[in-house]
Order: C-alpha cells, then structure tokens, then sequence
C-alpha cells in the first residue's frame, strides 16, 4: 500500500493555496521571516513563528520531554537566518489539559537549551491550562522569534541566477516536520524503536550560517538565498526564495541519504516525488551561492555538499 502525506492527512496543497489568498490583502506575508522597518534607524527586526507538530506525539509515547524546546526554538530561528537576521529573543505558548509541572519543566529546560544555541534569549511566554481539550499528559508547543538585519542586507533570493551553485547542509533527522507520515507508517513500538534517529532534535543553524555571512556577504552578497528545509521540504521551500525564469536542478546523489529515510520510505511505499516533498532527506537547510565562491563556502561547513545548480527555466525545483 503507497502511503503519501495527503492521505496522513497534511495537504501542503491546501496551505499555500491559503497562503496565496492571504497574500491577495497581506502581500508581504509568505517569506521566511517577517520584516518590520525601525524607524530612524538603519535596521529592520524580522519575525517568525511555528510550533513542533506531531514530533509532540512521539514524545508523549516515549514520555520524554527535555528536547522538544530545542526543536521549538530551531523551527523559528532556523527561518529567521533564511533572511540573513541575528535571533534577538524567543517567546513561547505552552498549552495543556491539566498542567504536569515536572513535564513542563522539562519543555521549557529544552527551549532555554535551544536559545542559548541559537544565541537569543527567552524573555517571557504564556502556559494556558485548558481542562477537556487535551488529553492527559499532552500538550502544544508554539513559538515566537525576533531577530534584526541591517537594512539592504536581507537576503531574499532576486539577486539568484542562473550557474549559482546550491550547498546543503546536513540535518539531524527529521527534525521537525512529516511525522504525521511517519506516525501514519510506523506502529508505536517502532516509533520507539527508531526513536534514536526520529527523536533527534532539530539541528540549529544560526550560529555557523552568522558566521559565513558575516565573512562572505560583509561586502558583496556571494550567498544570495537560503531556504529552511520544513514543510514542502526541498520543491517547496526553495522554490520560496526563487526569482521568475530560474530553477533550482537538485541532484539526489550528491549526498548520502540517512538510512531512517530510506526505511520510512520503503517501509510505507511513499513516491519518489512524495518522499522528497514532505522530508528533508538529510538536507535542513540550503545555501545559495555565486559560483566563484561556493567551494570555499561549501568548506566553512562541516560535512556540506554541493547539491545541484541554478538553471534557466520555469521557476521551480527539478530533482534528478
């Protein structure tokens, strides 16, 4: 039986069709992070927001509860860099049933973990005890990260042309997103048995993407897009930040792909297309760089590689 993650019951479709009708009365809505001018300065804060999704529900099955903060915190600020911002501070909304001290100790261990890798500070957040609306012994996890950049500094995929190079860097897992395939095909005693790779926290990158932009980009803008891998995964989330008449060529070869990926797969008959749509594969995040200095970046990273190449074309992602 071919099990896509439409019938998990997630329909990426219908969100960006939801996402283009907004954008009919809020146009500067859909980017990574939201960009907000501070007057008579020659900064911008930029936004983001997100939660764990059903990742949550394998923490509830293998009750434990001390790493799913950090993957709060990455699935924001992880957004905030694809803009080339500096994380300021973190805010979050724990919502429960019946509110477990212990447990949410734990949680919130996670996120003041994740904000000390990604180097923003929590400063407040909001626990919601809602008696009757989640079972016993769960909860919900939101967050909220602002970040700054200069102005003219964004980085927002126009200058991307064609014999740009595309670097990716290595995930965790996961991290964050298609577990409501994964839930779909795997038994709860599986779950538990792949948890070492399915239960890994989401990898933060802040603080090395900082670093490179700060010794390539302080001049000239050699990386000129950069693309989160969530949800959508690699068709979606690059196409994001390309511009008209360029497409993004992705080589599924050029790196090796985790083996809990290739089990998800086969295990649940997912398509080819499907697979790399809705998982990052082993890639979390995606550089885009000019040509004469994508080597030197590919190096600054540790176990990058180079994954494909912009093209002239239709917008969009060709993976081959």
């Amino acid at each position: 039986m071919t099990i896509t993650y439409k019938e998990a019951g997630v329909d990426i479709d219908a969100g960006n069709k939801l996402v283009k009708k907004l954008k009919k009365k809020l146009p500067k809505i859909g980017g990574f992070g939201g960009l907000f001018p501070i007057n008579g300065t020659k900064y911008n804060l930029v936004s983001s927001t997100d939660g764990v999704g059903t990742k949550l529900k394998l923490a509830f099955i293998l009750n434990k509860h001390n790493t799913v903060g950090i993957d709060l915190v990455a699935m924001n600020v992880n957004d905030l860099i694809c803009v080339g911002a500096k994380p300021l501070f973190f805010l979050d909304y724990f919502a429960c049933g019946k509110l477990d001290i212990e447990q949410a100790e734990q949680v919130i261990k996670g996120i003041a973990k994740g904000c000390e890798i990604s180097g923003s500070q929590l400063i407040g957040g909001e626990t919601a005890e809602m008696p009757g609306f989640y079972r016993d012994g769960e909860y919900d996890l939101a967050g909220f990260s602002v970040g700054i950049i200069e102005k003219g500094k964004e980085i927002n995929g126009t200058k991307i042309k064609a014999g740009n190079i595309v670097i990716g860097l290595p995930s965790s897992g996961p991290h964050s997103n298609g577990y409501s395939l994964i839930k779909k095909i795997f038994s709860d005693g599986e779950l538990k048995e792949y948890s070492r790779q399915l239960f890994a926290p989401t990898r933060i990158y802040v603080k090395e993407v900082l670093a490179v932009l700060a010794k390539f980009n302080s001049d000239k803008q050699n990386i000129v897009g950069i693309a989160h891998i969530t949800g959508g995964s690699f068709y979606d989330k690059i196409s994001r930040i390309l511009p008209q008449n360029v497409k993004v060529v992705i080589e599924k070869k050029s790196w090796k792909v985790p083996e809990i990926f290739k089990v998800i797969q086969t295990k649940g008959s997912v398509p080819e297309m499907d697979i790399y749509r809705t998982l990052n594969m082993g890639i979390g995040m995606v550089l885009i760089a000019r040509s004469e200095t994508a080597l030197e970046i590919k190096k600054f990273f540790k176990k990058a590689k180079i994954i494909g190449c912009v093209e002239k074309g239709e917008k969009g992602v060709e993976i081959i």
